[in-house]
């Protein structure tokens, strides 16, 4: 046998063996077993080994050198970030499902209704997106609430819209503390009414509400100690990664492992804390700690922990129950993220932090804290140190990671392979390491800019809105971004050019090898990354959802069903031929909404209806749409369609 295999399978047997097994047997469980904590176990147990080796065998040796300098700078962020990842699998070991517990409580909520007021919080966004979260939010299906327009814009056209749709309007002399302020002032009018809510839900301006969502929230609120009833976030458009690569439809949002997997652990743990928007809050709680805190631009999760001092509870609910806008732009996409990472570095600088003594936390509260500081700092600054590293070797002979491809594969593969299976498992095979990887890359830079910034400098920091709405028809290059992105990939390149045509002499068996594939990983990140920097242009006639069912047309008061295609508030794709000539007004039946239309066009197979441009058209669709029956949800997901949508939008 050939030296170089039988050293390789000696060496690496024990843990390949471990993580192929995981690999083979995790597909068949079930992830809600009671037995989820084993193979998690062995996950971490790979992760350890592959730890130890890192800080024991492949750290350069201690000097005054670029080596050692470099090498201890990367494995000290790397270890922080795998302290995180630690830290995330011990909370994975649980999760919870309430939706059996929202159910069983149906009765008692309906006999003796809470009511609720319904805040919409809003800036600067437009009259559609507004016009679309009112309506769905009057809509309803709970027989006791009243809705608020919390207007920071001051805008009279709003005021007069709100009275038009019945819907109530509030709004302040001044902007401060931006939307934690905003709810203050709207609970404090509240408050003085004759008859206070027993319970505030808060949507941005951009959340539409289906129907069941209170009824399903404030089913959850029969214990007196829960204080906040958080619902996961779901978006009727596509991201930035989503969209610029073309792969909407076959990768499901950036979102989905935190609301529907990490949020669940995390509920199971009592460590699951308000995210704002399709949340339900106690208003005696809320009371009790002097309203929304203001003393950090993330002041949701600021909220669960004030509230957790005071007795009361954050559960989490994880059903579609409303449809919002995800960031239609890079620019936007990496503001908000930096947001709440800017938010989250006030908490951790402040009494509520995991380091203050005597404020109430727990330990398991204290480490859930701990375990997000890393992902905003370690977990985003090491990102960026991967995309060096190999690259100072290739070029440079900077030796960060003292290692050969033999000890690399007995170590390096086994956890790589169990983190990957243990993702795939977790998620229901809904995310692919690129695309992971690539998601914290785009805002690496300006996460660890703000990261520091926040702990250094904490206060005054400014309240950022994300943008949503606007002519997003154009595409638009966002070259600031790109150009880092650019530098690293030539980099890389650089460094796999420099190594093998003008360096023959290195060994395939050395770190040089290593170097070799670590850079060809980062080429296809970073090319990725670049891909994404180009916008691609959004056209807002409506976010189209697929969709399955009858739908009934009439035509001269003959009806005739056909079967959906896709749907949105401005009109229906449907199977099959059409019933009359186009442009043919029509009449349209779709469940219980009953609206007027117009063939506009006919298509191999399809034909489409443009739905009446009426506010009585829109206020039977939104609530349609916006149900949660229709959408752009992402099954299992596949490296070769990923790979082949994003291709083609790239080189295509």
């Amino acid at each position: 046998m050939n030296p170089l295999v039988s050293t390789l399978l000696e060496g690496s047997g024990p843990g390949l063996a471990v993580a192929g097994a995981l690999a083979l047997a995790l597909p068949w469980m079930d992830r809600n077993t009671r037995w989820r904590a084993l193979p998690i176990a062995l996950v971490m147990a790979l992760t350890v080994r592959y730890a130890w080796w890192r800080i024991t065998e492949t750290v350069p040796p201690a000097g005054l050198t670029a080596d050692f300098a470099t090498g201890l700078v990367f494995v000290v962020l790397e270890m922080a970030g795998i302290l995180g990842g630690l830290l995330s699998l011990v909370s994975l070991t649980r999760t919870r499902d309430r939706s059996g517990e929202a159910s069983a409580n149906q009765a008692w909520m309906r006999a003796a209704p809470p009511l609720v007021d319904v805040f919409i919080c809003t800036y600067n966004e437009e009259r559609d997106i507004l016009e679309r979260t009112i309506i769905g939010a009057l809509s309803m299906d709970y027989p006791a609430f009243r809705v608020w327009v919390l207007d920071d814009g001051g805008r009279d056209w709003l005021r007069d819209f709100a009275g038009a749709l019945g819907c109530n309007y509030l709004a302040r002399p001044d902007n401060a503390h931006a939307k934690a302020g905003n709810i203050n002032s709207g609970l404090a009018h509240v408050a003085r009414l004759k008859q206070p809510p027993d319970f505030v839900a808060i949507l941005d301006a951009d959340f539409v509400p289906t129907e069941k969502f209170l009824s399903r929230a404030v089913a959850l609120t029969r214990e007196a100690d829960v204080g906040v009833v958080q619902t996961p976030q779901h978006f009727i458009n596509p991201d930035p990664i989503q969209n610029n690569l073309a792969v909407t439809g076959v990768i499901p949002d950036e979102q989905r492992y935190f609301f529907d997997v990490l949020m669940a652990s995390k509920d199971a743990w009592g460590t699951a804390f308000c995210c704002g928007t399709s949340s339900v809050l106690r208003f005696e709680a809320l009371q009790a700690i002097g309203g929304m805190p203001t003393d950090s631009v993330t002041e949701d999760y600021l909220l669960t922990l004030r509230m957790k001092r005071n007795g009361f509870r954050t559960i989490y609910l994880n059903e579609l129950l409303s449809l919002g806008l995800a960031p239609e732009g890079l620019r936007e996409y990496v503001t908000q993220r930096s947001r709440w990472c800017m938010g989250f570095m006030q908490i951790i600088r402040s009494r509520d932090g995991p380091f203050a003594v005597g404020n109430g936390l727990g330990l398991v509260d204290r480490l859930s804290l701990i375990e997000s500081l890393l992902f905003w700092t370690a977990a985003h600054a090491v990102r960026i140190a991967f995309m060096i590293v190999p690259a100072l070797y290739l070029l440079f002979d900077i030796r960060a990671v003292q290692v050969d491809i033999v000890r690399a594969i007995s170590h390096f593969v086994p956890y790589f392979i169990a983190q990957v299976a243990m993702m795939a498992w977790l998620t229901d095979r809904r995310v692919l390491p690129v695309i992971a990887d690539l998601s914290q890359l785009l805002a690496a830079r300006e996460i660890v800019t703000t990261a520091a910034m926040g702990l250094l400098f904490p206060k005054n920091r400014k309240f950022h809105v994300t943008a949503k709405g606007g002519n997003r028809s154009k595409q638009f290059i966002q070259w600031r971004m790109m150009r880092l992105f650019i530098a690293l990939a030539c980099l890389n390149v650089a460094g796999v050019v420099f190594a093998f045509t003008f360096d023959p002499a290195r060994s395939w068996q050395d770190s040089a090898a290593v170097g070799l594939y670590w850079s060809w990983y980062n080429i296809a990140v970073l090319i990725a990354a670049i891909g994404v920097c180009v916008e691609r242009p959004r056209y807002r006639d409506g976010e189209r959802l697929r969709g399955t069912g009858a739908v009934w047309l009439g035509v001269g008061g003959s009806w005739q069903g056909y079967t959906m295609v896709d749907i949105s508030v401005t009109g229906i794709r449907l199977k099959g031929v059409p019933p009359a000539p186009i442009g043919t007004e029509i009449e349209v039946q779709v469940g219980q909404a009953r609206i007027r239309g117009r063939l506009a066009r006919q298509l191999v197979g399809e034909f489409a209806i443009a739905v009446e441009d009426s506010l009585a058209a829109r206020v039977a669709m939104i609530p349609l749409v916006h149900s949660g029956r229709f959408g752009s949800q992402v099954g299992r997901t596949t490296v070769g369609a990923v790979a082949q949508r994003a291709l083609a939008r790239m080189f295509g």
